[in-house]
């Protein structure tokens, strides 16, 4: 975990670097606002701990400046201003959380584990993998052992869905729903088609086979 520390009282912060740094927090400093913001929006930081009172820029215009430019790191207001005015206005310049002074480290480090919890949550995925089988998600592609797959776009849907729910049975009624968008049964043998297309592009030269039919159940994609 690496977080990015902006706060001006040179006490307190070499007091928080070094509790953090005991609970296995690699934490970087800045003094002042201006290099705050420079530090934040140039580096890789899972958080922000952010004093709201701080010299050359305050914290209110460093999370502005930083939500405007698409920033979304979580943040942790630190402040002596412990109004209720106070808590709404950080919070809606686009502070996470709000911690008033004085307070106790071990309630600082709850909510930094609950921002980055939160923010672990949020984050959308990009990748599945199922054994050897991996896919794309921002590129649309596929490969198994290394090799790449072509899926035409309703087979890349289809396998999707099955990696999404590896290792469970999920019937002809979800598929339908969920990869065809129907919401009644079309009598058709649609997925039967595509489903035998998929297993011969990502079953039929690899071993193990990972697409099974459960009989009359649906299909299940080994996770194991």
């Amino acid at each position: 975990m690496r977080v990015l520390l902006i706060e001006d009282d040179r006490q307190l912060a070499d007091y928080l670097r070094k509790a953090l740094g005991e609970v296995g927090v690699l934490t970087d400093h800045a003094a002042d606002g201006r290099e705050g913001l420079l530090q934040a929006a140039g580096g890789d930081y899972d958080a922000l701990i952010l004093d709201r009172m701080l010299p050359g820029l305050d914290g209110v215009a460093i999370l502005r400046t930083l939500r405007a430019s698409g920033n979304h790191t979580p943040v942790l207001i630190l402040s002596a201003l412990g109004e209720v005015d106070d808590r709404v206005a950080g919070l809606r310049a686009g502070g996470d959380d709000y911690l008033v002074k004085p307070f106790a480290f071990s309630e600082l480090h709850a909510r930094l584990e609950a921002l980055l919890r939160r923010g672990q949550a949020d984050a959308p995925q990009t990748r599945l993998r199922v054994l050897d089988l991996e896919m794309d998600l921002l590129k649309r592609e596929v490969t198994r052992a290394g090799r790449p797959i072509q899926l035409q776009p309703r087979e890349f849907r289809l396998l999707e869905y099955l990696m999404r729910h590896a290792g469970q049975v999920v019937t002809r009624t979800m598929l339908l729903e969920q990869v065809w968008d129907y919401h009644f049964d079309p009598q058709t043998n649609i997925i039967d088609v595509h489903i035998s297309r998929l297993r011969g592009k990502i079953d039929k030269e690899f071993d193990p086979p990972l697409l099974q039919t459960v009989r009359g159940a649906g299909y299940l994609l080994r996770a194991q």
